[in-house]
């Protein structure tokens, strides 16, 4: 399996999820007060970025990667940006 395409790979699925992270939980701090029509709004025109980032990450991905492969490599880079995301800027504490 090459580094490029592992590499490659993440880094496009690190940016993905920075964004879809953003789109999904953002709102909750950043537009609570406004209505929910406006945040996902918000969200949608935030999250088109993540798939921007996310289609070509699979295709990219696949090309030596199995699916089941890109699925976990997906999630544990998820965790890794969802966790400092609700540390740093949602002031939440990992239980």
């Amino acid at each position: 399996m090459s580094r490029s395409v592992i590499l490659r790979t993440a880094a496009l699925l690190i940016a993905s999820n920075t964004f879809m992270t953003i789109a999904w939980y953002g709102h909750l701090k950043y537009l609570h007060n406004r209505p929910w029509y406006l945040a996902a709004l918000i969200s949608w025109s935030i999250a088109l970025f993540e798939y921007l980032l996310q289609v070509p990450a699979n295709r990219i991905g696949f090309t030596e990667m199995s699916l089941p492969q890109l699925k976990v490599l997906q999630e544990v880079i998820t965790l890794l940006v969802f966790a400092p995301f609700a540390l740093l800027v949602m002031g939440q504490t990992l239980r």
